[in-house]
């Protein structure tokens, strides 16, 4: 944001204006001797470009409270800029420290199961939620006297006993993990260490149970040891991987336009030092160079600065948790590459950006030309730019991500044209900008200060809001490949949470026990009914094959009346029906054939759920059972089969029962699903309680959805912090005429006025530009993974008002300051 009274010259501005800040007349001083011919002018040296170097160096801290201040406004903002640029470099080496760890703690059995022995140990998954949170477990039993044990832990947990992550801990501890502690039955023993967590906020644990406990667990195995495969393989669908480049891009770029303006920092002051050494003999290369040693110096210290944030940030960062996401402090460290980039690169751009700049501006023995007629900004260069990134995309549409061949390039080719494009755009804004003023006219007093100084310098104003234009332009066309790619993510799982909101598989051995499960689920607080089915399995009783696998099964389900309606289009029912279900009422398939009323079927079946030749336990289907139709159930799922109410048959004549309940929730009892996951543990202690819902996304988007609101977050405030910075450097630069102008009677009102209008002409003008940009950057992005033209016109006006909003609170942050600087102390210098 810019003030009434800058004048400084930009690297494009192809213009001068006024030096003074009092409206001083011009000296042009006369023009040095040229070289005689024994004395030909030479190129300068390594050598010595690094003297007059290191002489802008001095001058920068040796040259008073005012080069001070410019070396510390530039320190300030480079550092910011270079804070949040380690962090993005930290991000490889932060992902591979979480992946490494994740795939060491795994226990997917991976590969043949061993046979049960010493050096085994018999596991099973035990995750649960608590309110937002998921914890993930496992419950475990040693086969033998040398089991492989989890990382992080110094041993198999004793039966009873369990290691709980620092996390988990603190929570159980807390009181508002009094009602978590119901759910664990165990002894805490120990703490899982780091290497047993992926990150420091995780909540885990480890828990024994006998061998006798694991009768009731549905699914488990044996490991001899611990650890997933190697996972880097694996590849992210093509849109999400888009997803993230254009995050990164979106996320950067105004990162490192912020760190070229930084550079400029109170330039026009130091171009009147400057010509104070032209006057003792400097020719105009070797004040540049001297300048540009200043800015060196300055993204130097800025380096150290950002340097010392990030450590300090990376303390408070590491252990802290945002959207599910956690990282140990030892995992951020930048990819030596990245940061040795960094290191390299920022220098060099603040050296290249005080060069060009100065291009502009002819600094004279007696003082600095800024009176010449102002050129017109050039416009073919700055469209070239975006009509160069358009050419890169373009190519890709339909076709990003297809194939395993070129995937790493035309990643890069994206991140490229989606650069220039952002890029463009920017500097299209100083160009718009210069042509929409120049047609300003009447207005108040503030309207007339304001479009008087765009008129003559509108190159600091558009720089100003060139970091808000590209973040927003960015952030239009990621938030519509969002839209897009949460739509391809998420798949609706035809689930009716009306109907029922939790849903239980249960293994038990007899009826008995499922009618035990049923009812201590049904008294656990909260739950207004609970929708009570078991299944088993029925063979033909007729049937002559030898081998199990040629007898004909079918299923039989037994639950009451309310429950069968949810499985079938039952309109009449009372104890002591039967029916007959089919997914079409046409179907006559040989599983049903024999299933038919009046029938007997053999309920009789081994260990492995196989019918048994010779072995019958018969039951005859109710001559009054009746045909209906399959219903989806509230999960979304189809049953068929024998539906039979508990008097037509007796649930303890089940061989291997399944049983299945779906719990209906009192909405006005908090967390009752929380009660449910308790009464859960005391029926088998890997009991999966499944939360009804209507549609599901996938992890790896939930995880890149994540990240990117925290760098969105994190380049937000450091655009907001970096305005904050260039608009203290700008009005200490013109607190002289800020006090002038109030001592001549000048409103306060007036000039804050004018400061405001003066922010918000460019700002309005690069918001409407970014939104062009981003519109145009979100239909390429969407054309290249194939999806229809689709605008989040909701999400497209939060982000231009959140560009908006972030000028109007740095600009009202700005007024106590601007208030001070118009008090009659200003008028006085050295």
């Amino acid at each position: 944001m810019s003030g009434p009274d800058d004048g400084h010259a930009g690297p494009d501005d192809g213009h001068t204006g006024t030096s003074g800040r009092t409206g001083q007349a011009t000296l042009t001083a006369v023009p040095p001797r040229p070289p005689t011919p024994e004395e030909p002018p030479q190129r300068p040296g390594i050598t010595r470009w690094a003297a007059d170097l290191a002489m802008g160096g001095r001058f920068a801290v040796t040259g008073g409270r005012e080069s001070w201040a410019r070396t510390i406004m530039t320190a300030v903002g480079v550092g910011l800029g270079v804070t949040l640029l380690l962090f993005a470099a930290s991000v490889p080496t932060m992902d591979a420290g979480r992946t490494e760890r994740s795939n060491a703690i795994a226990a997917f059995g991976f590969g043949e199961e061993p046979e049960p022995g010493p050096g085994t140990v018999h596991v099973a998954q035990a995750d649960t939620d608590f309110r937002d949170v998921d914890i993930s477990g496992m419950v475990m039993a040693p086969d033998g006297a040398r089991p492989p044990h989890p990382p992080g832990v110094s041993g198999v947990p004793a039966a009873g006993e369990m290691y709980v992550s620092p996390a988990l801990k603190k929570l159980l501890d807390s009181d508002e993990g009094k009602l978590l502690r119901d759910r664990f039955p165990y002894r805490v023993a120990g703490v899982i260490g780091d290497s047993g967590l992926s990150g420091p906020t995780e909540l885990r644990y480890y828990a024994g149970i006998t061998p006798k406990q694991f009768d009731s667990v549905p699914s488990s195995y044996h490991l001899d040891s611990w650890g997933a495969q190697d996972t880097s393989g694996d590849e992210l669908d093509p849109a999400l991987v888009l997803l993230v480049v254009m995050g990164c891009v979106v996320l950067l770029l105004p990162v490192l336009i912020f760190i070229a303006t930084a550079a400029r920092f109170g330039g026009e002051r130091r171009d009147r030092r400057l010509a104070a050494l032209r006057l003792v003999g400097a020719d105009i290369h070797m004040t540049r160079r001297i300048a540009a040693g200043e800015s060196l110096f300055g993204s130097i210290l800025g380096l150290a600065v950002g340097a010392t944030l990030f450590l300090l940030l990376r303390e408070a960062v590491g252990g802290a948790s945002m959207m599910g996401l956690s990282f140990f402090t030892s995992d951020i460290m930048p990819s030596f590459p990245l940061a040795l980039a960094i290191v390299l690169t920022v220098p060099a751009s603040a050296v290249a950006v005080t060069l060009i700049a100065l291009r502009a501006i002819a600094i004279e023995p007696l003082g600095v030309v800024r009176n010449a007629t102002p050129k017109r900004r050039r416009l073919w260069w700055r469209l070239l730019l975006p009509l160069l990134g358009i050419g890169l995309l373009a190519p890709l549409a339909g076709g990003f991500g297809v194939g395993s061949s070129g995937g790493d390039f035309q990643s890069y080719q994206a991140a490229a044209g989606a650069a220039l494009l952002l890029i463009g755009t920017t500097a299209l804004l100083p160009w718009l900008v210069e042509s929409v003023v120049e047609r300003f006219g009447k207005g108040s007093v503030p309207w007339l200060l304001a479009t008087r100084r765009l008129q003559l310098s509108s190159g600091t104003a558009a720089r100003a809001v060139s970091g808000i234009t590209v973040a927003v332009a960015g952030a239009i066309a990621l938030q519509m490949l969002f839209a897009s790619v949460e739509g391809q993510s998420t798949e609706e799982t035809n689930q009716d949470p009306n109907r029922a909101q939790l849903m239980m598989n249960m293994k038990v051995d007899n009826g008995a026990q499922a009618r035990d499960a049923f009812d201590r689920l049904g008294a656990a607080k909260g739950v207004r009914s609970v929708l009570e089915i078991t299944e088993g399995s029925i063979s033909d009783a007729h049937s002559k094959a030898k081998d199990p696998a040629d007898i004909r099964t079918n299923s039989l389900t037994v639950a009451g009346c309310p429950a069968l309606r949810e499985l079938a289009h039952i309109t009449s029912c009372r104890d002591g029906d039967a029916f007959i279900v089919t997914r079409d009422p046409e179907y006559t398939g040989p599983d049903n054939a024999f299933a038919k009323p009046g029938a007997q079927v053999n309920v009789a079946f081994d260990d492995e759920d196989m019918p048994t030749p010779g072995k019958q336990k018969l039951w005859t289907v109710p001559r009054s059972a009746k045909k209906v139709e399959s219903r989806e159930d509230p999960t979304g799922a189809l049953h068929s089969g024998i539906f039979a109410t508990p008097g037509a048959f007796d649930v303890s004549d089940l061989a291997n029962p399944q049983a299945v309940a779906m719990l209906r929730l009192d909405p006005k009892v908090p967390d009752a699903d929380e009660y449910v996951r308790n009464a859960s543990v005391t029926i088998a202690p890997t009991l999966d309680v499944t939360q009804i819902t209507s549609s599901s996304q996938s992890s790896e988007f939930q995880t890149i959805r994540n990240v990117l609101f925290i760098g969105a977050t994190s380049t937000l405030l450091l655009i907001g912090a970096s305005m904050i910075v260039t608009t203290l450097e700008q009005l200490r630069d013109r607190k002289r005429l800020l006090s002038v102008l109030v001592a001549f009677g000048t409103r306060r009102s007036t000039l804050s006025w004018s400061i405001l209008w003066q922010t918000a002409v460019p700002v309005v003008l690069g918001l409407a530009l970014s939104l062009a940009g981003g519109l145009a950057l979100g239909v390429l992005l969407l054309k290249m993974v194939g999806q229809p033209l689709a605008v989040d016109w909701a999400g497209l006006a939060a982000m231009t008002g959140i560009g908006a909003g972030v000028i109007l609170v740095v600009t009202l942050a700005s007024l106590p300051p601007l208030w001070r600087m118009m008090r009659p102390e200003g008028l006085r210098t050295e």
